[in-house]
């Protein structure tokens, strides 16, 4: 018998578990990393049961499993109240029995969204926009990379190996022949999204070996992210059922590119449904100019979200196919903002700063943020770039402790994203930069040892 509660699921998850005994639910919620925190329970005490309650203190873990100091001052642990969003529901296709997951709203007892909360950062930014009578449109743009089993943290990441008993090869952008040698994880992955009910837009083999690349549909922000959130988990299970790993890291092989987690953006008139970034008459409209000038303007202070690890910053270099630059062109992909060809309807900016190991929801609260600001202030960019902006000179940082103090000092990206979410952002990714600097690299015993 199906469960009342899930009638309020999409129709994939229902069909998933039709005629089926639902045996686990994940009450899920995403922390700062992006990481899935929560508790697995039986499907019959999750419809039992309204609410759920965890810890305050899971926003304040550090991706090595420490935690940061609390910039309130305490440490006492509140519990936090998580409603499930049933709209969120979705399969978990690659677990032994009928496990389904479930997206939770995270709010502090009095019933107030928990500021800190990845999810309630982009809700709270893409509220902004619709408080102007806008309806920021976002698709995303996924690359990974399929690597060989690592299982031990001091040997560098290799490629997989293909069907062909051959390791995959670089230098193989949108070749279909090495999108085969993996293709069995490639089916996975199909057949996982179907069983949740996401919709793949185009899969294609990236430059790195064994470097892939997902495109996703356009549409709401928080419904993307969700979707982000759940790909990697489906992608990673895909890959270990092959004898390899998914990893989003941002530059997780030596002399190979990085990994991007391109963004686009459009916003609509809620009021009229049409694009504001063109005209009546199809034009570019001022509105395109200042989101435009918004994301020079403000990205270097939201870098340290779309970079949010000390790896983050080795995708950063010349010659990888990653712009280091806040130029912008039509249709000139060495431009950190790329504006794609395209109709008056589908007029629309490409962010390609962000790395694909950032938080999906912070990711793409951060890029917003800078456009909203744009919108905001109606400043116009600097001209139009026509050449190669591969050779512009450095405009980002190119650490993380840089990033997180371009973040600290602007005001109105703190302003945007939250002052409370901000100092714990800070706290946490600090902490991690500290971590960092402790560790003595094979570079530094290698070169430091004997000769300095």
């Amino acid at each position: 018998m199906t469960p009342d509660w899930l009638q309020n699921a999409p129709q994939a998850a229902q069909d998933y578990v039709a005629g089926r005994r639902l045996d686990e639910v994940e009450c899920i919620v995403p922390d700062i990393a992006g990481v899935a925190r929560g508790k697995a329970m039986p499907a019959s005490k999750f419809a039992r049961q309204e609410k759920f309650y965890l810890p305050n203190s899971i926003f304040l873990q550090t991706i090595t499993g420490e935690w940061a100091d609390n910039p309130s001052g305490a440490f006492t642990e509140p519990d936090m109240v998580l409603t499930p969003d049933y709209t969120t529901t979705t399969a978990a296709p690659w677990t032994a029995d009928y496990t389904l997951q479930v997206i939770h709203d995270v709010s502090d007892q009095q019933g107030r969204p928990v500021p800190i909360a990845p999810r309630n950062v982009l809700k709270h930014v893409v509220g902004l926009f619709e408080a102007k009578g806008w309806q920021p449109v976002v698709a995303p743009e996924m690359e990974f990379f399929l690597v060989a089993r690592n299982t031990d943290p001091n040997q560098p990441i290799i490629p997989p190996m293909g069907r062909s008993g051959r390791r995959a090869a670089a230098k193989q952008a949108y070749s279909l022949s090495a999108v085969d040698e993996y293709g069995k994880v490639i089916d996975d992955i199909y057949d996982f999204a179907e069983a949740q009910g996401f919709e793949i837009d185009g899969i294609l083999q990236e430059g790195g070996a064994g470097q892939v690349e997902i495109n996703l549909a356009h549409g709401d922000p928080v419904r993307l992210a969700d979707e982000i959130f759940f790909f990697k988990r489906l992608i990673r299970e895909a890959a270990l059922r092959h004898d390899c790993f998914a990893t989003f890291m941002a530059k997780p092989i030596e002399g190979e590119p990085g990994s991007a987690m391109h963004i686009h953006h459009s916003i609509v008139d809620m009021e009229t449904g049409r694009n504001i970034f063109s005209d009546e008459k199809g034009r570019e409209a001022p509105e395109f100019l200042h989101f435009i000038a918004g994301m020079q303007t403000h990205l270097p202070a939201a870098i340290a979200l779309l970079a949010p690890y000390v790896n983050s910053y080795r995708r950063y270099v010349p010659d990888f196919a990653a712009p280091i630059n806040l130029e912008w062109g039509r249709d000139n992909r060495t431009t950190g903002l790329r504006v794609p060809i395209s109709g008056p309807e589908a007029r629309r900016v490409e962010n390609r700063l962000a790395g694909m190991d950032c938080n999906p929801y912070l990711g793409i609260a951060a890029s917003l943020a800078c456009g909203y600001l744009g919108l905001t202030e109606a400043q116009d960019p600097r001209p139009e770039c026509i050449g190669d902006a591969y050779i512009s000179e450095d405009e980002l940082p190119l650490t993380l402790g840089d990033a997180l103090d371009l973040m600290a000092d602007s005001e109105p990206m703190r302003a945007v994203l939250g002052e409370e979410f901000a100092a714990v952002y800070e706290a946490v990714k600090r902490n991690e930069y500290k971590e960092f600097l402790q560790v003595i690299s094979p570079w530094e015993r290698e070169h430091l040892l004997l000769n300095v």
